[in-house]
């Protein structure tokens, strides 16, 4: 479905909101935007219209194991027991099933109004850990998903080569992810040639954690994005904070900083573990931090000061990292109350008389484009990339409204989704989503057989 014109009785621009807005598309880009007229004949006509949110940071193989993992087993239970389950599931998927998994959940985040995904990939090798024929088999199967999906996709290959600080022996169980440097570049040259076939494919690269990675490795794989976008895991877990001390009696941000070239293409994903000097430094830097605060709140990573890093002029953006659950909603709403509970106040994020939704969605998307470099921005020559609201059963819902309504109570969901120019949900559902449902559901039944978690 398209349509080359649509009228929006509101919609969010890069200056606030205008009422009878009119967008004139493209070959799927935006060649106009006229506000305060009325709809003309063939318009789609819709509520209310907002651009589209990026998802920075995604593990879309770690959607089939939704839910798998909530069995406490004996002592405690932290990010490194839930790591074994992932594990499992790592070492089983093939490129068949990355697929299938992957197009489930790029449906699933175009239906909650993600517009494009920064696909986080260390899912290289075959599941023996020798590499594919195609290095870029696994890449290829995450293209064809988003392509099916209609979602953009940034595709970040991780370099990944040790088990933990100091270029330890990587484990057995991390032998699908291994690479060396010229492993990753010839990996890292299949993902190009990936992006150059397909629609709305980019790529940048990321450097996994400085667990995973030595400093000299770091060097270089930076010395390959040239201008692309850096991801990397940086200070989620206090056990990384301590082991990062032993092994150079520094802090994870803190070595980082000081001896690797962060600016403005660089996303240092959770942050959570950071000092006020670290914080001051990222802000100084330009990078965007990478927050996935439902996957945090989930594995008990600990809260980021996010209120502090807004307040000092820095970026951040959402991500869904282990998909758990994929809501912008539920992502924001998370971020927000993290900072309520750890403040023990209200409205922590917003400025004082500003709707707390419309700062959160703000502040979001503005990072994700950062950290993706890409737009969603409502502005003439940018992708026709949006998410529309049916508020008729709700006529005292407008403006910033819309936006608490969604992010707080969600008795707002998208009605409807544009890409590229695009149609590809409507009334709430995407339009492939039964064929897709139908062969993700074959996938679970033989993934489960194959881990024993039946």
């Amino acid at each position: 479905m398209s349509s080359n014109s649509i009228h929006a009785k509101a919609a969010l621009l890069e200056d606030g909101w205008a009422e009878n807005v009119r967008f004139q598309l493209d070959d799927g880009r935006i060649a106009g935007i006229t506000a305060g007229v009325a709809a003309q004949g063939g318009d789609e006509r819709v509520d209310h219209l907002v651009p589209g949110m990026c998802n920075h940071h995604s593990h879309a193989f770690q959607r089939a194991m939704s839910g798998l993992a909530e069995i406490r087993g004996q002592g405690t239970d932290t990010f490194w027991t839930w790591r074994d389950v992932m594990y499992r599931f790592a070492l089983a998927m093939t490129p068949d099933q990355m697929e299938a998994v992957a197009a489930q959940l790029y449906v699933e985040m175009v239906e909650a109004g993600f517009c494009r995904v920064g696909e986080f990939h260390y899912l290289h090798n075959d599941r023996d850990g020798r590499p594919y024929a195609n290095r870029g088999e696994m890449a290829e199967r995450l293209a064809a998903a988003a392509g099916e999906a209609g979602i953009g996709l940034t595709l970040l290959p991780s370099f990944y080569a040790h088990s933990n600080f100091g270029g330890l022996e990587p484990t057995d169980g991390q032998r699908r992810f291994i690479n060396d440097l010229d492993g990753f570049e010839a990996l890292l040259s299949q993902c190009r040639a990936i992006a150059a076939a397909a629609l709305g494919v980019s790529v940048g690269v990321a450097p996994h954690s400085l667990r995973a990675v030595t400093p000299e490795e770091l060097h270089a794989v930076v010395a390959m994005a040239g201008d692309a976008p850096i991801h990397m895991h940086v200070a989620e877990q206090l056990r990384e904070v301590a082991d990062c001390l032993s092994w150079c009696g520094k802090r994870p941000l803190e070595w980082l900083l000081e001896n690797a070239p962060v600016d403005e293409r660089w996303c240092l994903i959770h942050s959570t573990h950071l000092n006020e000097d670290e914080l001051d430094g990222i802000v100084k830097s330009g990078a965007t931090v990478g927050l996935c605060p439902v996957t945090e709140g989930n594995l008990g990573d600990g809260i980021f000061p996010a209120a502090a890093l807004l307040e000092n002029g820095g970026h951040l953006g959402i991500g869904t990292d282990s998909n758990i659950s994929i809501s912008v909603a539920s992502e924001l709403r998370q971020l927000e109350y993290s900072q309520r509970l750890a403040s023990h106040q209200r409205s922590v994020v917003a400025r004082q008389g500003c709707s707390t939704g419309r700062v959160l969605f703000a502040e979001a998307q503005r990072g994700g484009q950062a950290a993706l470099a890409a737009t969603t921005d409502l502005v003439a020559g940018a992708p026709a990339t949006f998410v529309t609201f049916d508020t008729a059963e709700q006529p005292w819902l407008s403006g910033d409204r819309v936006l608490d309504a969604w992010i707080f109570s969600e008795s707002l969901r998208p009605d409807a989704v544009w890409i590229d120019g695009r149609q590809q949900v409507a009334s709430g559902r995407h339009l492939r989503a039964d064929a897709v449902a139908h062969r993700f559901r074959q996938t679970m039944s033989d993934l489960l057989q194959q881990t024993g978690l039946q």
